[in-house]
């Protein structure tokens, strides 16, 4: 693997690192009652902002165009769990920006503070079951260490708390109430965890001695 790759790597590991943190501390009431609706909603945003920005580096890493006939499978496959999850960030991404505006500014709401997006969640959980299929073959991949069993079922189990999330943050028509805020907030902070687990694990199988060094001979930052 390339030098810069192993940098790329380095830095979309600590995207989701400190999106999954900033989504955690979101889910705490504790949190949400000391700092106010507004600068929850701002977490839960910037949580966002982190998780995409890794999405896309991801992606980058696993080719910009989707793979062509006699790709190998498991290529496939990483490139499919890269573009599912880059684009439930863009949900995540619409969610929260939905939920910060209407906390703003209380004309515009849609909902009651932020609601896990649905749809977010289902890319994730189908993200993560392509991501099984890549790791059943890693020598295949463009980097063996691309994907690891321990990260990929992290993963799978953070998707499944999200989904669980999504589902307790389902507002019921007739009372206009979460199905269950518990699991709204719970979910969500299970998830988190697990991303930033999944996240951590994969710096440690990310090389360090060839990462190339800035001119000022330090190790260039990730």
């Amino acid at each position: 693997m390339a030098p810069d790759k192993r940098v790329r790597l380095r830095r979309e590991a600590w995207g989701f690192a400190i999106g999954s943190i900033l989504f955690a501390v979101g889910a705490v009431p504790a949190y949400a009652d000391a700092v106010g609706p507004i600068a929850t909603d701002a977490t839960f945003f910037a949580g966002a902002v982190f998780f995409t920005l890794a999405a896309l580096i991801q992606l980058a890493l696993s080719g910009r165009r989707p793979p062509r006939r006699g790709t190998a499978r498991a290529d496939r496959a990483d490139w499919w769990a890269a573009a599912v999850q880059f684009v439930g960030t863009l949900f995540f991404n619409a969610s929260t920006t939905a939920a910060l505006a209407t906390a703003v500014d209380p004309d515009t709401r849609v909902g009651s503070g932020w609601i896990p997006d649905a749809w977010g969640s289902i890319c994730f959980l189908v993200s993560s079951a392509f991501a099984v299929v890549a790791t059943t073959d890693r020598d295949g991949l463009w980097d063996p260490q691309a994907r690891s069993w321990r990260c990929t079922w992290l993963n799978m189990t953070g998707s499944v708390f999200f989904g669980l999330s999504a589902v307790g943050a389902y507002v019921i028509p007739a009372t206009g109430d979460l199905v269950s805020i518990m699991w709204a907030n719970l979910g969500t902070f299970l998830g988190a965890v697990c991303f930033l687990l999944a996240a951590l694990l994969s710096r440690r199988d990310i090389p360090r001695d060839a990462a190339p060094e800035s001119s000022a001979g330090q190790t260039a930052a990730s």
